[in-house]
């Protein structure tokens, strides 16, 4: 079972170049995300989990915590150190802290 973390424990890592995977769907990111967090919806999550690294923390973030917690147990269970964020998206936004907008930056 994957472990929880708190937007502040997000903070800290993202300040020091964390990764960060959001699960929500392509119009939800758009709307708003956590800057830098590489999209993959939760129904892909299976299909793409090899993607991730083992060696490092995964933060997994969705709208309030419900998917990330999902997809979090599911990277867990195959090897990945993976952090569920616990409010998600919408603590993150009501903490100040700050938003992208606008789709994922496809690689060159």
């Amino acid at each position: 079972m994957a472990r929880e973390a708190s937007v502040d424990e997000l903070a800290a890592a993202w300040a020091d170049g964390g990764l960060v995977v959001d699960v929500r769907e392509p119009d939800e990111y758009a709307a708003g995300h956590v800057p830098g967090a590489r999209p993959m919806p939760l129904r892909t999550v299976p299909a793409r989990c090899g993607e991730l690294p083992t060696d490092r923390t995964v933060f997994v973030i969705c709208a309030s915590g419900n998917r990330s917690k999902s997809a979090a147990d599911w990277m867990a269970a195959r090897g990945i150190d993976a952090y569920s964020v616990a409010g998600g998206t919408g603590a993150w936004a009501r903490g100040g802290r700050p938003i992208a907008v606008g789709p994922a930056e496809r690689a060159a």
